[in-house]
């Protein structure tokens, strides 16, 4: 007598896997806007150079006890990178965690954080700019058609702060954040394919120390005539949104598509605009507001790629991933 195939058996459903690599860009990009808040906040206290200075020697003594203590897990000292590979990096962080730092806290000393941060964010744009010139990706005309839309927003951010020669002071410091981060995010896709993500961001602070060190004698008087408040941020600023949010962001970068990573950066300005409200009281001016808008909207159409129609599957369907990154 013939028997039926048995049917498969129903296992009941596991506990649903956690998406760490989204929980990691979660964690990195509401820690960087609440970096804009800290600096606003500290910077009436810290002038650029001390601060940079003080959330670096932060940001490095941390990550130094956590290499140490990867090294005493598994037993062998840390494994450092040579050659042009370490001077990548130095520069890297010499440019991301040293001099960014510095345009940034100048920019915060004349603008209000959440038009800080829209102005930053025109780094994808810059980003693209780069592909296109350093990378052979081209000039599309939706890239070209997005950067004249940012550029507007640029523009109107302008008029809405030029009431002195310091606001256009705060918004040319902006752009030079936006340009030093767009260039050292470029180098970072490269080096990370060389060295781990917890390596590179430790001698990155490390690097970005050693620039602001200049600055050592501002850091003291400042560490000790300000309230203990600012302090307090200045270490808030070192460890979680340089240290927590760096190696959250390398890790997700390691797990999923670049594009798709950079694409949740386009939260920051509008959670930077809510903090800065509800522990500043302050916001950005309604023209300073649509500037930014046009900013955002200008990378969306320079950065998005438009959806192509679906393509008939062959047959065979290919195994082989697509690369991403």
């Amino acid at each position: 007598m013939a028997t039926s195939p048995a049917a498969p058996v129903q296992r009941p459903p596991g506990p649903a896997r956690v998406p760490w690599a989204a929980l990691a860009a979660a964690v990195t990009v509401l820690l960087w806007a609440s970096a804009f808040v800290g600096v606003r906040a500290a910077g009436h206290d810290y002038p650029p150079g001390a601060l940079a200075l003080g959330r670096q020697l932060a940001a490095t003594v941390a990550l130094t006890g956590v290499v140490l203590a990867r090294a005493a897990r598994r037993g062998r000292a840390p494994r450092l990178p040579r050659g042009r590979t370490l001077a990548g990096i130095a520069v890297w962080g010499a440019a991301w965690f040293g001099l960014y730092n510095l345009a940034l806290n100048g920019a915060e000393r004349h603008l209000d954080a959440g038009t800080t941060s829209l102005l930053v964010n025109v780094a994808p744009v810059l980003v693209a700019v780069l592909a296109g010139l350093l990378l052979g990706e081209g000039f599309p005309r939706r890239l070209l058609a997005g950067i004249a839309v940012a550029l507007a927003g640029v523009a109107v951010i302008t008029l809405a702060t030029s009431t002195g020669r310091a606001d256009t002071a705060g918004v040319l410091l902006g752009l030079a954040a936006a340009v030093l981060y767009a260039s050292s995010a470029v180098a970072q896709k490269r080096l990370l394919q060389q060295v781990d993500a917890l390596t590179m961001t430790w001698l990155g602070c490390l690097a970005g120390a050693v620039t602001t060190l200049p600055f050592t004698p501002d850091l003291v008087v400042a560490a000790g005539t300000a309230p203990v408040s600012a302090t307090a941020t200045v270490l808030y600023l070192g460890l979680f949104p340089t240290a927590v949010a760096f190696l959250a962001w390398g890790y997700a970068l390691s797990r999923t598509s670049a594009g798709r990573l950079a694409a949740t950066t386009y939260a920051v300005p509008a959670l930077v605009v809510a903090l800065s409200w509800l522990l500043l009281g302050e916001v950005p001016a309604p023209l300073a507001l649509t500037g930014g808008a046009l900013c955002l909207v200008g990378v969306a159409v320079a950065t998005l790629h438009r959806a192509r129609p679906a393509r008939p599957e062959p047959a065979a369907p290919a195994t082989t991933p697509l690369a991403t990154g």
